[in-house]
């Protein structure tokens, strides 16, 4: 009788704990419909890798220890290789990096605590094009969001200027000094700045300054 099932799915495991990568592959021997092709322990490796076996699912750890992280990796593939899918498998749901994975091209992602069979039904998924989001990741993501843009991104140049120079220390003569112009208008600078920051005073603009990096 002739057996016509679908070949297995072809993955490939990158991480940089070993430890991680037994337990995962431990995971996939447990399903028929998938098949281990390779590991990597970096994100060099995993793309030379994807060269030489063209893996169907890629499982990717986001936080590695080389300089090419797993955000940086997921795009090379996706971009040599269009048709290998990313799943970024990992410990950590701060939204940025969520944000960044799926932009990348991850096509899912997950926590590592996830379940056999999650994992399996995630890999299906990417395999067919389905994206799936760990509930956390897609919190994580929603809060993302939400979150109020950073401070200072609407100063202007001539604002940015003088906000530099309250950093050093000078008052508002000493500054119009410098930038010749009347105190007048410094004064004028530094209530717009203050506003736009979101504080009343000018040590709390200066503290503001050097915790958002918005001066050199």
């Amino acid at each position: 009788m002739t057996d016509f099932r679908s070949p297995p799915i072809r993955v490939l495991l990158v991480d940089d704990h070993e430890m991680v990568r037994k337990g995962l592959a431990l995971f996939l021997k447990a399903f028929d419909d998938l098949e281990l092709v390779g590991e990597a322990e970096s994100g060099s490796a995993a793309i030379q890798l994807c060269s030489e076996i063209l893996p169907d699912v890629v499982l990717m750890d986001m936080v590695m220890l080389e300089k090419m992280d797993g955000v940086v990796t997921t795009h090379a593939i996706r971009q040599q290789f269009p048709q290998i899918q990313v799943i970024a498998l990992t410990s950590f749901i701060e939204g940025d990096l969520v944000k960044n994975a799926l932009e990348a091209g991850a096509i899912a992602y997950l926590l590592k605590d996830v379940s056999a069979d999650e994992l399996a039904r995630a890999i299906r998924a990417a395999h067919s094009g389905r994206a799936t989001l760990s509930p956390d990741a897609a919190q994580a993501l929603v809060q993302s969001s939400n979150q109020a843009p950073a401070p200072g991104l609407d100063l202007t140049d001539r604002e940015r200027e003088v906000l530099t120079l309250m950093v050093e220390g000078l008052n508002n003569t000493q500054i119009a000094e410098r930038l010749t112009v009347s105190p007048s208008t410094i004064k004028s600078h530094v209530s717009s700045i203050l506003s736009k920051l979101g504080v009343t005073t000018r040590t709390e603009a200066v503290t503001l300054a050097f915790r958002h990096k918005l001066v050199s």
